[in-house]
């Protein structure tokens, strides 16, 4: 099995179950280890993965770390666990700053089986960094984190090259933090250096204002349609042939839709509720103003539901039942689990050959 079909699959439990992991056992017995096991680790050699690793330190005797991954008697991979409801943060690594310096390990993993930390010695030999190279979310996880999770596989693992990336992992993540910033709200130096390309006249304050406001909805409108554009290919890709009819008035194509990592979350779950019954890739999403649907075959006549986590105060979910829509208020996005049926049935209803 691909390793992206490991991850997803992983991605489904952790969504399902991470509100009831409350200590740190349960994060690793649900999440790390399967997460290791997708990796290619045998987490049942105790030579390959050693639970409650001891090395002492100058400072403290005895002290352990979850996890250490070793090859041919040598720590590559020092790990960190924490309960899924805790925020990971530079406190939670200290026992791993003092046995980086203690082993010959040169990668260390802090992670609550949802969030991933990956940390290495870029700006000083055999001493951690404090700020990791790569991180990334398993309920939010993306292709480009693939690619770089495939490098810590077993079988592709290779200490020298990882380290070697590591920095320009750690300056892409920085960057791509700093453009997330100039994105939701432009700084006045990025307004001034793209006003002045499009703008002839003086940059008054009424002009940058503006500027600002049209930068934000241009950028979203701009992502939102690389967004569709992958989506239609990869839906091409997958089952060849006309789609009925183009999107409402309503939906994708209209300025200022932006879908947010939120809606793609929640879409995501739903994906895998529906994947019990129809080939995943038939799922598609369809973002919009008001809601953001999810559709049967990318046809807008065949609705799932309804995203609408537009509202500043609560979010609704709309599952329909032939035209009629009945909003289920989501505390949170594990709540959708609850409403399996009722996708399901709709699944039924819109598709006549599903028979389970």
């Amino acid at each position: 099995m691909e390793l992206a079909t490991k991850l997803a699959e992983l991605q489904k439990r952790t969504l399902e179950h991470r509100e009831v992991l409350l200590t740190e056992e349960a994060a690793k017995n649900a999440l790390v280890m399967p997460f290791l096991q997708a990796l290619g680790y045998d987490v049942f050699n105790p030579k390959e993965v050693v639970p409650e690793f001891t090395a002492d330190v100058a400072t403290k005797k005895g002290e352990k770390v979850d996890y250490a991954i070793c090859k041919d008697g040598k720590v590559d991979i020092l790990i960190e666990c924490k309960p899924a409801s805790a925020e990971l943060n530079v406190k939670h690594a200290s026992q791993l700053f003092r046995y980086f310096t203690a082993t010959e390990a040169r990668l260390a993993l802090l992670t609550n089986g949802v969030s991933y930390q990956f940390y290495s010695d870029v700006e000083k030999p055999n001493i951690m960094d404090e700020r990791p190279f790569f991180s990334f979310s398993m309920d939010a996880i993306k292709p480009a984190d693939v690619k770089t999770i495939e490098k810590f596989a077993k079988s592709a693992f290779d200490i020298d090259k990882i380290v070697q990336e590591a920095g320009n992992l750690k300056i892409q993540s920085l960057l791509r933090k700093e453009l997330e910033k100039e994105f939701a709200e432009p700084s006045d130096g990025f307004v001034d250096l793209l006003a002045r390309r499009v703008h002839d006249g003086r940059l008054t304050a009424t002009v940058r204002e503006n500027f600002s406001k049209m930068l934000v909805s241009t950028i979203s409108s701009f992502v939102r349609d690389l967004v569709n554009e992958r989506l239609s290919s990869a839906l091409n890709a997958a089952s060849p042939g006309p789609v009925e009819e183009g999107p409402s008035e309503d939906e994708a194509n209209s300025d200022g839709v932006v879908t947010t990592a939120e809606e793609l979350s929640g879409f995501h779950i739903i994906q895998a509720i529906a994947s019990r019954l129809v080939d995943p890739k038939r799922v598609m999403i369809r973002d919009a103003k008001s809601y953001c649907a999810v559709l049967l075959d990318d046809n807008n006549r065949k609705t799932i539901a309804r995203m609408r986590f537009n509202g500043l105060t609560s979010k609704y979910l709309g599952t329909f039942k032939g035209k009629e829509e009945e909003r289920h208020l989501i505390s949170d996005l594990t709540t959708i689990y609850s409403l399996s049926g009722q996708i399901e049935d709709r699944l039924r209803e819109l598709d006549d050959t599903i028979t389970a």
